[in-house]
C-alpha cells in the first residue's frame, strides 16, 4: 500500500504542475493506467490539452495515415503526437517490438526529451527491459521520475505480485495428469 500511496502522491503533484516525465512501473492491473487517467482528466479540467494513447493503438494510428482515405497525412499524426502539450503513453513495452514500431517511438520520445515536454509513461516492463536508448532517457534524474507501483493485480487479487497467477498453479497442481 506505501507505493501506491507514494506513486498516487506523484501523480497528483504531476497533474498539478505537469513538468518533466513520470514513469509509472508495475505488474499488470496494479493502477497505472487508472492514475494515467485521473492525471489525463485532472489536466483537463485545469484546462491543459493533454493526448491520451494506448502505445499498440498509436502505432496503428500513424499506420493508418498511410492510406489513401486517410484525412491527415502521416507526418501530420506524427508531428502531432511528437508535440502534444501533455502526452500520456500507456502500456509501453506491449507493442510488437518490429523496427519500425521501435524507430518511431524512439523518434516520439527523444523529441520530447529534448524538447522536455511533459510526458507519462506507464509499462510492465522494467527499465532493463525497454529498449535501451529509451531506458537511458527515462532513467535521467534531471527529467523523469520512475515509480514504481509493488501491489497485486487488483482484478485477481490472490495472484502473485511477479511472475504467474496462483489460480492458475492451484488449478495445475489438482489437476490429474
Amino acid at each position: 500500500r506505501a507505493t501506491v500511496r507514494a506513486a498516487f502522491d506523484r501523480c497528483r503533484a504531476f497533474a498539478e504542475h505537469p513538468e518533466k516525465w513520470l514513469l509509472l512501473t508495475g505488474t499488470y492491473g496494479c493502477g497505472k493506467t487508472h492514475l494515467a487517467a485521473a492525471i489525463a482528466n485532472e489536466c483537463l479540467k485545469n484546462g491543459k490539452p493533454v493526448l491520451v494513447l494506448n502505445t499498440p493503438d498509436l502505432l496503428d494510428y500513424l499506420r493508418a495515415a498511410f492510406a489513401p482515405t486517410s484525412a491527415e497525412s502521416y507526418n501530420e499524426r506524427f508531428e502531432q503526437i511528437r508535440t502534444a502539450p501533455i502526452l500520456i503513453l500507456d502500456d509501453l513495452g506491449t507493442e510488437s517490438p518490429t523496427n519500425w514500431a521501435t524507430e518511431k517511438l524512439y523518434q516520439i520520445l527523444n523529441y520530447r526529451y529534448n524538447a522536455r515536454l511533459p510526458t507519462v509513461i506507464t509499462t510492465n516492463l522494467s527499465l532493463e527491459q525497454l529498449d535501451p536508448r529509451l531506458a537511458s532517457r527515462m532513467n535521467d534524474e534531471g527529467l523523469s521520475l520512475v515509480v514504481e507501483i509493488d501491489a497485486l493485480d487488483f482484478r485477481w487479487p490472490d495472484a502473485p505480485r511477479r511472475g504467474g497467477n496462483a489460480r492458475a498453479r492451484s488449478a495445475r497442481a489438482r489437476s490429474p495428469t
